[in-house]
């Protein structure tokens, strides 16, 4: 597989957006009224060059946010908590083209959310199976997703995706998660927090995982931190699947890669993980496998998971040696 970044425009939104601030509806307000922006950050989509097909997760922000009147005037969040800037040639049409890529040729498109930075591409799609969480379906449709901050006015009037139902299948941290490939190398996990339907996307490599975290945090530092940001809609919601993050990437090797961290795409390219805390002999803990036959590990089956992360017997084995 070949994964690659690419950043279609960029954002700037309030520092207590980042992280959040007070309770309640106080927490959304103080978001609003706060008077520092951030610098402008990246809006980033994920492209994942895999046998089964191309996979593309979030299709980025639309040139045309940047014209009058497509935010809606009457929601205080726009004129007040979000500026954005996007050339028609940053779009993630151009630029797979770009890469050798025909945007018809995509398989899969994987939205995190339906936050315009993250569905403003759709247009591009037409040939794709776009897959999506049910819930954030739900939230985001009519005048209340109007309400809640989305713009499906703004959806193509061919948009019908695929609403994903979670399994019972283990994913690490998480107890549920739904592959999108055949070969189960590519999953989604539900992340809810910045929003009631959020999910991430989990990519199997040979030693260590890729973890595309959406709106999950801002920077790797802050979901560390489990630092809840300023527009989520349940606090504790939030907080509970930072802690679940945050746990999965103790486990085993994570290059975590949210959609606005402006190191992400260096973590990419260089493969650099979440550094896991030495234990008290000084060396990092291994990724360790269960050992029952069917034990669930990452949603597979003990001989799968073996295949998969062959990496984990070495690591155990050369951690034993070093102790």
């Amino acid at each position: 597989m070949h994964v690659h970044a690419i950043q279609t425009g960029t954002v700037a939104i309030k520092q207590r957006q980042v992280r959040g601030s007070g309770q309640g509806f106080g927490r959304r307000l103080n978001t609003m009224l706060d008077r520092v922006w951030t610098n402008p950050l990246p809006i980033y989509v994920w492209v994942i060059e895999h046998p089964e097909g191309i996979i593309v997760v979030d299709t980025g922000e639309t040139a045309r946010a940047t014209e009058p009147g497509y935010f809606p005037w009457w929601h205080p969040y726009y004129p007040l908590g979000v500026r954005e800037w996007v050339r028609p040639e940053e779009e993630v049409g151009p630029q797979l083209r770009a890469l050798g890529i025909p945007p018809e040729e995509v398989r899969w498109v994987v939205l995190t959310h339906l936050h315009t930075d993250h569905a403003g591409g759709l247009a591009h799609f037409p040939k794709a199976e776009i897959l999506l969480s049910r819930t954030e379906y739900q939230q985001a449709c009519g005048w209340q997703g109007q309400m809640r901050g989305y713009l499906p006015q703004h959806w193509p009037t061919w948009f019908d995706p695929t609403l994903i139902s979670f399994t019972p299948a283990s994913v690490g941290s998480f107890p549920q998660s739904y592959p999108v490939t055949r070969a189960q190398d590519v999953l989604l996990v539900p992340t809810a927090g910045h929003t009631a339907g959020h999910l991430s996307v989990v990519v199997l490599e040979d030693d260590h995982t890729l973890f595309l975290a959406g709106d999950t945090s801002y920077t790797q530092q802050l979901t560390l931190e489990e630092a809840v940001d300023g527009v989520a809609p349940d606090k504790q919601v939030s907080r509970q699947t930072l802690q679940r993050i945050h746990a999965f990437t103790q486990q085993m090797p994570t290059i975590y890669l949210p959609s606005h961290d402006p190191e992400a795409r260096e973590r990419l390219l260089h493969r650099h993980p979440v550094q896991v805390p030495e234990t008290s002999t000084g060396h990092s803990a291994p990724f360790l496998i269960s050992e029952g036959s069917n034990a669930p590990v990452f949603g597979h089956t003990y001989a799968l998971v073996v295949s998969r992360l062959r990496f984990s017997r070495r690591a155990l084995e050369k951690w034993r040696a070093s102790t």
